[in-house]
């Protein structure tokens, strides 16, 4: 009997020794998440106070309870990272977004968790696990899902509802980016041959159910750690207590998409296929990167409500035209309108007339569009080179079409069974009419794949029919020294301060919902982009002109120059515009030149009117460079290259003053130039006595050739036939003479002499100087340039080695300081348009045989140019038999 009561007391104690011997072990994990569950006294009510949710929000009455996204950060990087989150896809998210850091985080303006007990060492197993339990102890009844997320990955929200809602959120999901490690991790993550686990970089989404099988357990799964991977870990824990693997889709790697080039990932273009088609992005190692990201983001957006909205404006015209109704009438029945408000209404939503492929109905010949002609080169009737390459800017807008026109046709592709994808563009039709937009005719070679039922791959052409409609114009006026981000913050903010609270919209239409979604968008738009309207001040007097002219001889034309700037810049009442005479001295008629311009200075003596003696051979960019460096120019002064044969408007000088800023934008104005007039009356008096001998005109009385204007203040005529916009001349060129000296910009080539050139390596080096943009975007994804410190606290601060136990992909402890050649220098953006008031007026060009030979063929190209016009040209060589013999001639030589 003794020996029985010993053999149970035994039993007893070990059974009691395993008990306390278990107990001692989970004691530390018990108590870690006894003090995430208090975390200094919080209630359930603090919790939902922490996202900004009601007590009375539940996922049965309440459109913002669809997710819960928590995101892990660390304390050194709510600044950064987190705020770049929270002011970006953080607050456009279909629930309420929780960040969690360590116990002694604190960021009153962010919806922090600092969870008790938890530290920011990497990696974060801890961190992860305790983020997890804490959601299911306050947040589990509340929201459908769940999302585990990085402080560096974006979340297109546009894009995560759909796909959320349609899943049943009842059953127990864990959907991610499924992976078995890489090939230096195989073996060592202790992975079954059936298991797997969400990456958790792209982010880990779980249903309801999910974590509410799984968190109960996270104590186990803490004291269970077989690698040092946290999202293996939360595999592993949610593949024993859910009994479900991560997802396993190919097609998951394109929805949660992961850039596995590190911190330089997402610095070069957005315009990828990767990039549209992703719901996350990851990673985003710099704050700059996230906004530049959301920005770009949000013209996608943009673009797809333009789309929807031109559809619905496509229905309503179809169904007006079925109903029978005029195009005059607005109303679909008396009292009935089409539109609740009419044009003169800011909520107007347009005019659904103006939507077809034909609304360009020309009622002459002249009203005509040319088509142009795309194949491996660029054909143009209307160009100066009819055949030439592509340009960067068409290509880029081809792809761009053909990338949006694909994603629309495969929209569908999974309920259908086919996928199509682009191979190449075999030709193409384009045209471009300045009041409706562009449009496209492209032959396309596809190719058809179908992977259900009778698998079949089949290439097919296809031919597109695309119009690309203009938006509507937006004005935004900038006060006094406000941003336009900062205007809209104001107005809020006084919005509330007098008590008016602004009712919201009834979205009774789908018309409703796009304006009302499109003027969030755009508000959101104001708000994040560093506006260039920043830069403009309203100033009580207007930025000082230079105008700077290098001359040698040319006393006539000087004579009616300086007529034009009197009468356009000295006898108006914004007299700050100067003119600065680069005058080579040693030339015939320069005494002559010097009378003139004293002659005028004395006429107006409150007047900055001078001139610089120069001596040698001309050169222009030796000229011009005198001037820059002269005393007469300061440098906050505007300066505007100019010549001798220009006439100009007063808008000439507006528009210099308003499309120049400082250290930001230059500008080079495509100017008009005269045809040869002697050419343009050739033709006028054939075309007159062709149409003499057909009963028409028997003179030449109606016929006048382009005079030089008596009145500088009228615009003047411009037609196809007696001249061209000159696209390819950088001669005129307006910016900042701060900006000229910048010792990056090298100014101008002062080696060239002669006629011209000197235009073209001035940009060329702007380009180049623009091309370190790229190297800014290294810069940044490096971590050696942090544009938005040196935005708010207008200095450069180079990220320091930090102190704290940070380590690991997050840290920024071995980044290098940022080099002086990029750090702070902005680029100088050229800005061209065509100015219809700056008009080259014609001179016969003689080209010197001794010139450079890129400056020879440069001559006797413009000297082609000038002759006149295709139909000019095209009107002589047909009624001209010895060109046509000579061009005989030179067809048979060819050949």
């Amino acid at each position: 009997m003794s020996q029985r009561k010993k053999v149970l007391g035994a039993v007893i104690g070990i059974i009691a020794g395993l008990f306390v011997g278990a107990l001692l072990r989970n004691y530390h994990t018990l108590e870690i998440v006894s003090m995430c569950n208090s975390i200094n006294g919080i209630k359930q009510n603090s919790a939902l106070d922490i996202i900004g949710l009601q007590s009375t929000e539940w996922p049965t009455n309440s459109q913002n309870t669809l997710v819960l996204v928590g995101v892990m950060t660390a304390k050194d990087f709510l600044q950064g990272r987190a705020r770049a989150v929270y002011e970006t896809w953080g607050r456009q998210i279909p629930g309420r977004i929780v960040f969690f850091s360590s116990q002694d985080s604190v960021a009153t303006d962010l919806p922090l968790v600092a969870l008790k007990g938890v530290d920011d060492r990497y990696p974060p197993q801890k961190k992860s696990f305790m983020m997890l339990h804490y959601m299911y102890e306050h947040y589990i009844d509340r929201f459908e899902w769940f999302v585990r997320a990085d402080d560096d990955v974006y979340v297109r929200t546009d894009r995560l509802e759909p796909f959320l809602r349609s899943i049943d959120s009842s059953k127990p999901q864990f959907i991610g980016q499924a992976g078995r490690g890489n090939t230096e991790d195989f073996g060592l993550l202790s992975l079954e041959f059936d298991e797997n686990f969400c990456m958790g970089g792209p982010g880990v989404i779980m249903s309801r159910e999910t974590l509410r099988r799984v968190a109960p357990h996270i104590p186990s799964c803490l004291k269970n750690l077989y690698s040092t991977h946290e999202d293996v870990e939360v595999g592993r824990c949610v593949q024993k207590f859910a009994g479900i693997p991560c997802t396993w889709n190919y097609e998951m790697q394109s929805i949660l998409h992961h850039n596995s080039s590190g911190y330089r990932a997402f610095s070069g273009t957005l315009k990828s296929k990767e990039v549209h088609n992703a719901i996350t992005l990851h990673p985003i190692k710099q704050p700059a990167f996230m906004y530049r990201l959301h920005a770009y983001m949000l013209g996608l957006s943009a673009q797809e409500l333009r789309q929807h909205s031109l559809l619905l404006h496509r229905d309503i015209a179809m169904a007006t035209s079925l109903l029978q109704l005029p195009q005059i009438n607005k109303n679909l029945a008396p009292g009935v309108p089409i539109f609740p408000q009419d044009e003169n209404n800011i909520d107007y939503l347009g005019d659904h007339n103006v939507l077809d492929l034909n609304r360009h109905r020309p009622r002459t010949l002249d009203e005509l569009i040319q088509w142009d002609f795309i194949a491996k080169s660029l054909y143009s009737s209307q160009h100066p080179n009819p055949k030439r390459r592509m340009e960067s800017s068409i290509k880029e807008g081809l792809s761009d079409v053909i990338r949006e026109i694909m994603e629309h046709i495969n929209n569908f592709s999974r309920q259908r069974g086919r996928m199509i994808e682009f191979r190449e563009l075999l030709y193409g039709y384009m045209r471009v009419n300045s009041m409706y937009g562009q449009d496209l005719i492209l032959d396309l070679l596809l190719v058809y794949k179908k992977y259900r039922g009778k698998k079949m791959t089949v290439p097919v052409r296809r031919h597109l029919y695309i119009q690309r409609s203009f938006t509507e114009i937006r004005v935004r006026e900038i006060t006094a020294q406000i941003m336009p981000s900062q205007a809209s913050v104001n107005q809020a903010e006084h919005v509330s301060s007098v008590g008016i609270t602004k009712q919201p919209r009834d979205p009774a239409t789908s018309f409703d919902r796009i304006s009302h979604r499109v003027k969030t968008l755009f508000n959101e738009l104001e708000r994040l982009t560093d506006s260039i309207g920043s830069n403009l001040k309203e100033k009580e007097n207007k930025d000082r002109v230079v105008f700077i002219l290098p001359l040698s001889g040319r006393s006539e034309t000087f004579k009616r120059f300086l007529r034009n700037f009197e009468e356009v810049a000295l006898r108006q009442e914004d007299q700050r515009t100067d003119l600065l005479v680069a005058l080579y001295v040693e030339a015939p008629e320069s005494s002559e030149l010097i009378t003139q311009l004293l002659n005028l200075r004395a006429r107006y003596p409150g007047s900055r009117i001078n001139y610089l003696p120069l001596t040698g051979n001309f050169s222009r960019g030796v000229a011009l460079d005198r001037a820059i460096r002269s005393s007469y120019c300061a440098s906050d002064d505007i300066i505007f290259f100019i010549d001798v044969d220009m006439i100009f408007t007063v808008q000439s000088i507006d528009r210099i003053r308003l499309n120049v800023i400082r250290g930001r934008q230059i500008y080079l104005p495509i100017v008009f130039s005269e045809y040869d007039p002697q050419m343009m009356g050739w033709q006028a008096e054939t075309q007159i006595v062709m149409q003499g001998s057909m009963g028409g005109y028997t003179s030449l009385k109606n016929f006048a050739l382009p005079l030089l204007p008596e009145n500088f203040s009228l615009p003047y005529r411009i037609t196809d036939e007696n001249g061209y916009f000159r696209q390819f001349g950088y001669g005129l060129a307006g910016m900042y003479k701060a900006d000229l000296q910048r010792p990056d910009l090298k100014g101008f080539s002062t080696d060239i002499t002669g006629w011209g050139l000197e235009d073209v390596v001035f940009i060329e080096n702007v380009i180049a100087l623009n091309h370190r943009g790229n190297q800014r975007l290294v810069a940044i994804a490096d971590g050696r340039w942090d544009p938005l410190r040196m935005r708010t606290s207008g200095a450069s601060l180079n990220p320091k080695p930090s102190s704290s136990t940070v380590t690991g992909p997050s840290s920024t402890a071995h980044i290098p300081t940022i080099p002086p050649a990029v750090n702070g220098v902005e680029e100088l953006i050229i800005f061209r348009a065509p100015d219809p008031s700056l008009v080259h007026i014609f001179h016969p060009i003689q080209c010197d045989t001794n010139l450079e030979e890129a400056q020879y063929k440069m001559c006797l190209g413009t000297k082609a140019n000038t002759l006149g016009s295709l139909r000019t040209l095209d009107v002589q060589f047909s009624h001209s038999p010895a060109l046509l013999i000579f061009g005989r001639s030179q067809g048979r030589a060819s050949a």
